[in-house]
């Protein structure tokens, strides 16, 4: 009769990241969002760096889901 061994398993290692690593891409997705907030919150009228009415339709609802009032 041959007796079999339970399986074993070995946890991966997780090592850390330093924050001198994730501090470039904090700093890039910080400025891609507020790109994005400004795009979507401010792209109209006198600080509009896109003339005409493309950029506003364009984020039109997320401006209303997010809270801005556009008119």
């Amino acid at each position: 009769m041959a007796h079999s061994a339970a399986p074993t398993t070995v946890a991966p290692v997780i090592t850390p990241i330093s924050p001198k690593a994730i501090a470039p891409w904090a700093a890039f997705f910080g400025i891609l969002m507020l790109v994005l907030l400004y795009f979507v919150g401010a792209e109209q009228g006198a600080t509009a760096v896109i003339s005409g009415e493309a950029v506003h339709e364009w984020v039109h609802d997320g401006r209303h889901l997010l809270g801005f009032p556009c008119h």
